[in-house]
């Protein structure tokens, strides 16, 4: 059973960043494989600075969630795979920005590999306003906002997915969806099902 609780609109990918992040923010296509691209079907990049800071690891986590679960803790920057025996996969993410966060349960309707997307009208209309435009569909790969991998949340525009902008984990920057490292949303992906429970809060 759902129950959402969110301000601001029904937005995914946050394009307005500051600019002292920014300043970081731009991967060649060649960087951007080294976190999960298409090249080596997501091998992690374990001898990267930036992917050892943002490494998932296994904690002991308590929580009435079933195992196989997902919990995203917004305020910490934290999404947790719920396991077995008391424990979970700790992993850092990005969430939304001031005015696009919210929470609710759900169930995970569906995951994609090198997602398409689609900006909704709502983010075309604002960016236009900022004088940027943006395409009706941008196809999956290296350039696609979504990154590697996508996880869809109930029937809502949110997703738990990849991103051309790991500098941004940790930060509150996205218009509503979850963000991790490429590498580090394949490896959630390969473990969710489809029909797990998802919590944010």
């Amino acid at each position: 059973m759902r129950n959402w609780l969110l301000a601001g609109t029904t937005l995914c990918v946050g394009l307005a960043v500051s600019s002292a992040l920014a300043d970081n923010s731009k991967l060649s296509p060649v960087t951007f494989k080294m976190f999960g691209g298409m090249a080596d079907g997501g091998a992690a990049s374990t001898g990267n600075a930036l992917s050892k800071k943002f490494l998932h690891r296994t904690i002991a986590f308590q929580t009435s969630l079933a195992p196989g679960s997902v919990l995203v803790k917004t305020g910490e920057r934290k999404l947790y795979y719920i396991l077995s025996d008391g424990q979970a996969i700790e992993y850092s993410v990005g969430v939304g920005r001031e005015g696009f966060t919210w929470s609710g349960t759900d169930r995970i309707t569906d995951k994609a590999e090198w997602p398409e997307w689609r900006p909704p009208k709502e983010m075309v209309d604002r960016e236009a306003a900022m004088g940027h435009r943006l395409p009706e569909l941008m196809p999956g790969g290296p350039d696609n906002p979504l990154g590697a991998r996508a996880i869809y949340i109930g029937d809502t525009q949110f997703r738990i997915h990849g991103t051309t902008q790991p500098w941004s984990i940790g930060y509150a920057v996205s218009s509503g969806c979850i963000r991790m490292m490429n590498e580090e949303v394949i490896d959630l992906y390969n473990r969710v099902q489809v029909g797990a429970t998802i919590v944010v809060e």
